[in-house]
């Protein structure tokens, strides 16, 4: 398997539909990144929760995955499970995110994602960062979407537990949930990391990529 850094990551985007979104997709790797660059810039933008109990739950959580990093994050009030309806608005913000940084890496839901928010907001993330690296995350659920990922970020045993404990501690508001589980978690980031050589890993689908075979160095 052939492996191939960014360069330099100065500042990330990262985007949900819903709080806790980001984390269960991309929180190992926000861990991972934030931990070996301190300082980093990270945008968050959440599309649903804003002025309720899920907006502070958010607050506290990504704090708490983006250890020593320039956190900025924006919750606001679209109804969940209604993305469709209210895409002038999530476009709007999308875009207003867009002028505000210059981005490395986004993060974002996969455009292959089931769920019709996560799925929107997929699809709006490439007009507004055209020439970025989008890695979109994917979220476990009872739809059976999970794909063939194209990229892999490997986790250390210790920060997929940290992971882990960080979900269960920051979102008791879906510790209700059948599928919200350390089995879950775990097992999906195992079955990843099979399939990248690491005992765990979260996976990431990439529909657009441009090399630079001659500036990129391997294993970089």
């Amino acid at each position: 398997m052939i492996r191939l850094g960014t360069g330099r990551l100065d500042r990330v985007v990262a985007v949900g539909a819903h709080c806790d979104d980001i984390a269960i997709g991309a929180g190992g790797t926000l861990l991972t990144m934030c931990l070996a660059r301190p300082g980093i810039r990270v945008d968050a933008l959440v599309l649903s929760g804003g002025g309720s109990d899920r907006e502070q739950e958010e607050q506290a959580a990504l704090a708490a995955f983006c250890p020593g990093a320039d956190l900025r994050l924006t919750v606001l009030k679209l109804t969940d499970g209604r993305l469709p309806a209210q895409w002038d608005e999530a476009k709007a913000a999308v875009e207003e995110l867009r002028a505000a940084t210059e981005p490395d890496l986004v993060l974002a839901p996969r455009t292959a994602d089931a769920h019709q928010d996560h799925r929107g907001l997929a699809q709006l993330i490439p007009t507004a960062f055209r020439d970025h690296l989008v890695l979109g995350y994917e979220i476990v659920k009872w739809d059976g979407d999970l794909g063939r990922p194209s990229a892999y970020q490997p986790l250390s045993p210790e920060t997929a537990e940290q992971k882990v404990r960080l979900l269960q501690e920051h979102y008791p508001s879906q510790r209700h949930r059948p599928w919200y589980d350390r089995e879950a978690f775990l097992g999906l980031a195992r079955i990843r990391g099979i399939e990248c050589h690491a005992r765990y890993a979260e996976a990431f689908d990439v529909t657009k990529l441009t090399l630079d075979l001659g500036t990129f160095s391997l294993g970089e």
